[in-house]
């Protein structure tokens, strides 16, 4: 145990690095603190400052999230623009999307995340608002093939989705199969962004070792994802604070994490986003906002501070 953590530990050490590298041109500076070397390296409104010892081992890093693009939250931010607001269940009425996009309108959230067969609903209902329209593909188990969730997603764009939550497929990610899940995941993006789209790829972290995490989220990455996201809601865990840290110490500060799963309240997401989630996936989503309108007995807005955990 003590060999496989040392190993996890060696490879996301490796990983900041090529990170760093890659994106290193874009704008980054050097600095020295308290004798190590410390690189910042900064990207679509996120400047993330990793500290490396005389053997390149990461000894500390943290980020401060700047402007508004996926990977960064508002300079002034309620919760509420962060919310993909979320009805997910099998037995979902007609009616009750009408109240989730009731709501959505009202608080003025990021999205709505549906099932595929009310996107049309949603984008009627929607239309002339800034509320997106998010649908999930393969969802929940990720097990169908990627003709069927290039279809799938096809099809939901058709009807009015602008944002794609897709499930990669677990099993063939465990297998150690990485070129079926960048297939995948390929299949996916390529029909999202030639429509204007935006796509998260849901990995499953509870389903899910530290490296197969990382694993999955340099795939997404590479594969051209906008955002990684938690969880589906239906595996048995959610969101915890230590899988968001370490899923933004993987792709950098140029993407998109969405915190899904076991949101239930302010507190939660307030944590979630001081640990690098830039959207919350919840059905708690009223109840969030009622809370930060309630914290210190106002309008509190999110304090967004470096983190010691990227």
């Amino acid at each position: 145990m003590l060999e496989q953590k040392v190993e996890i530990k060696d490879l996301v050490e490796i990983i900041t690095r090529e990170v760093l590298a890659a994106i290193g041109e874009q704008n980054t500076s050097y600095t020295e603190q308290d004798g190590a070397q410390c690189v910042e390296e900064c990207a679509e409104g996120i400047c993330v400052t990793t500290c490396f010892n005389t053997l390149g081992q990461v000894i500390s890093a943290g980020a401060t999230r700047l402007s508004s693009e996926l990977g960064a939250i508002p300079n002034d931010p309620h919760i509420a623009g962060m919310i993909d607001h979320t009805l997910l269940k099998p037995d979902v009425t007609a009616d009750q999307v009408a109240q989730l996009c009731f709501e959505a309108r009202k608080y003025e959230f990021a999205s709505v995340c549906v099932n595929p067969t009310h996107v049309k609903l949603c984008s009627d209902l929607l239309g002339d608002t800034d509320v997106k329209v998010c649908t999930v593909i393969g969802f929940p188990l990720g097990a169908s093939s990627p003709e069927v969730k290039r279809f799938e997603t096809e099809t939901a764009i058709k009807d009015g989705a602008n944002e794609i939550d897709m499930v990669i497929n677990i099993g063939a990610l465990k297998a150690g199969n990485n070129t079926l899940v960048s297939r995948d995941i390929r299949e996916v993006t390529s029909i999202s962004h030639k429509a204007g789209a935006i796509t998260k790829v849901i990995i499953e972290t509870s389903l899910l070792t530290e490296e197969e995490k990382v694993r999955a989220c340099l795939l997404s990455k590479e594969a051209g994802a906008d955002y990684v996201k938690t969880s589906t809601g239906f595996a048995g865990g959610g969101a915890t604070v230590e899988d968001i840290e370490l899923m933004r110490r993987v792709v950098g500060p140029g993407m998109g994490i969405k915190a899904s799963g076991g949101v239930r309240d302010y507190h939660d997401a307030k944590e979630m986003v001081d640990a690098g989630a830039t959207r919350i996936g919840a059905s708690a989503g009223v109840m969030i906002v009622q809370g930060e309108s309630s914290t210190n007995g106002h309008h509190s807005t999110l304090k967004v501070e470096n983190s010691q955990a990227y």
